[in-house]
């Protein structure tokens, strides 16, 4: 909804780009019409390929754990800090998400797919594409800022700028209902250039999520069976691996976002890695999420009995860790990472290096795996099959369903990270197993942009999120062996605050508030 003469622009440049045919069959750049554009399934499917333009960003996916109790930003002007510290307001939102321009490009495709000559199963799978797109968008926007304005037609710019808050559960209950709605009109699978657009699984899985996180642990349940039952998805073998390029599309994939080199390239790998690599730094993991990767025999660290060595902390772990983060004397990119000492160029203070000590190697275990980490063709995963067990698993427990399907979901996922089965004895209850499940989605989704929404449903951002955030402990790491040497300091990063009657959601853009006067502010902005 940015300006009133966004819509005529949107729908002009969409037709433009949906019309490309043959030179002699072109009528005059000034004479298109709904019926000329409308004219064939090739148009119909430009139409909906500029349906697909940013419904989501893997900057967005791998940046937005920094606004929870995860990851840290440092640089301000990137959208993210503002978003972990509690310090969002009207005029400073961060990497706002309050964008409509997707679910207006759906509505219009929506509304003139029906004028084109072209097989009905076609046109009803692209119809489940744009509809599933749009309820996408409305799952971020719930998320963030509560109500909004349920737009389901091709609306004027005036109607635009005029339209209100709708209440977030008649929104949810949009989403849901349009996620049914489209499952059967979607394949289980795409071949060629066809792969990464929206399935009947992606459907399903999105349906989940909107289900666990709004409390209706029988429906999620029911979606997540619907996935498993098809057979169509697994647990990639190699935890790590299943986040390179040379897997991508790989088995465990159920929603990505698909770049390609050179053409349409992921831009934003390079935030990631050390400044002795060539990169940014810009996403620094907390210490909070460290200390919540158990020990390798399935431990907590707290636990007297597990093993940790607070000298030596990043040994005997559960395996995902390295695969996620980046600590001090870990091995990367040929030479041991020492953020710690003031003689390395690693060292945490100096401007461009991680300010907690702790980076992210998730996405970027192996740097040789790109010719130019700022031109990839790296999908970025939005949904996977783990997460699919997670939920299963997660609203079995909140229903009290103490049963061998949530436990054989959570063996699934723990013992494909070489991690031990669910110790029976110890997460035997509701509430211990509770305990297992949050944590086993912190330690397993991390960094993939999914805790904020964990943090928010779960309603403990007062608890995490609240207070002084550290990162490593300061001493050396041993050139040739990587051996840690540490002393008692350990890193502050950052002194946050969360406020549970304002900061569970995003202020609406004060912008936006300008165009559209009628639009309501969430509480205490």
């Amino acid at each position: 909804m940015k300006k009133t003469f966004f819509y005529i622009l949107l729908s002009g440049t969409v037709a433009m780009t949906a019309c490309k045919k043959n030179f002699l069959e072109r009528q005059p750049l000034d004479g298109y019409s709904e019926s000329s554009l409308w004219g064939s399934d090739k148009d119909a499917l430009a139409a909906i390929n500029g349906c697909y333009k940013d419904w989501e960003s893997g900057l967005h996916l791998i940046y937005l754990d920094c606004g929870s109790d995860n990851a840290y930003n440092p640089y301000p002007w990137e959208g993210y800090t503002v978003l972990g510290s509690g310090n969002l307001t009207p005029n400073n939102t961060g990497d706002q998400r309050w964008s409509f321009t997707v679910i207006q490009k759906c509505n219009w495709f929506l509304a003139g797919v029906d004028k084109a000559k072209m097989d009905d199963k076609l046109r009803a799978r692209m119809k489940g594409e744009a509809r599933f797109l749009r309820a996408y968008q409305y799952f971020i926007l719930t998320q963030l800022y509560g109500d909004v304005p349920l737009i389901t037609t091709n609306i004027t710019p005036a109607e635009a700028n005029g339209s209100k808050r709708t209440p977030k559960t008649e929104v949810v209950k949009f989403i849901m209902d349009e996620l049914t709605a489209v499952v059967p009109d979607l394949p289980a699978s795409y071949t060629g250039n066809d792969v990464g657009r929206i399935t009947s699984g992606a459907a399903l899985a999105l349906k989940a999520r909107m289900a666990l996180f709004t409390k209706q642990y029988d429906v999620c349940i029911a979606a997540c069976n619907a996935i498993i039952a098809t057979g169509t998805y697994k647990l990639y073998p190699v935890y790590g691996d299943l986040f390179r390029i040379q897997h991508k599309n790989n088995s465990e994939v159920i929603l990505d976002v698909q770049y390609k080199e050179n053409d349409v390239p992921f831009e934003s790998l390079g935030v990631m890695p050390p400044a002795s690599s060539g990169g940014w730094c810009s996403i620094n993991p907390l210490q909070g999420l460290v200390d919540a990767y158990e020990m390798k025999n399935g431990k907590t660290i707290d636990d007297a009995t597990s093993g940790y060595n607070a000298d030596d902390p990043y040994n005997n772990r559960d395996p995902r860790l390295a695969a996620t983060i980046i600590y001090p004397g870990a091995m990367y990119n040929g030479s041991y990472y020492n953020p710690i000492n003031e003689s390395s160029s690693d060292y945490y203070s100096p401007y461009g290096n991680s300010k907690s000590g702790y980076l992210v190697r998730k996405f970027t275990t192996d740097l040789s795996d790109y010719a130019d980490m700022w031109n990839a063709g790296l999908n970025i995963i939005a949904i996977r099959y783990a997460e699919v067990l997670l939920s299963q698993a997660e609203a079995k427990i909140e229903l009290n369903q103490l049963d061998n399907t949530m436990y054989t979901a959570l063996d699934a996922i723990r013992t494909r990270a070489g991690m031990p089965v669910v110790d029976r004895a110890i997460y035997n209850t509701q509430t211990k197993l509770r305990e297992l499940v949050r944590r086993e989605r912190r330690v397993e989704l991390a960094m993939e942009g999914l805790r904020w929404f964990d943090v928010q449903r779960w309603e403990i951002g007062d608890k995490v999120m609240n207070g002084t955030m550290y990162g490593a402990r300061l001493g050396n790491v041993n050139a040739t062996t990587g051996k840690l040497t540490l002393g008692t300091e350990r890193i502050l990063v950052e002194q946050r605050t969360f406020d549970i009657k304002k900061n569970y959601l995003w202020p609406v853009p004060q912008s936006e508030r300008d165009i559209n006067p009628g639009l309501s502010q969430n509480p205490l902005y």
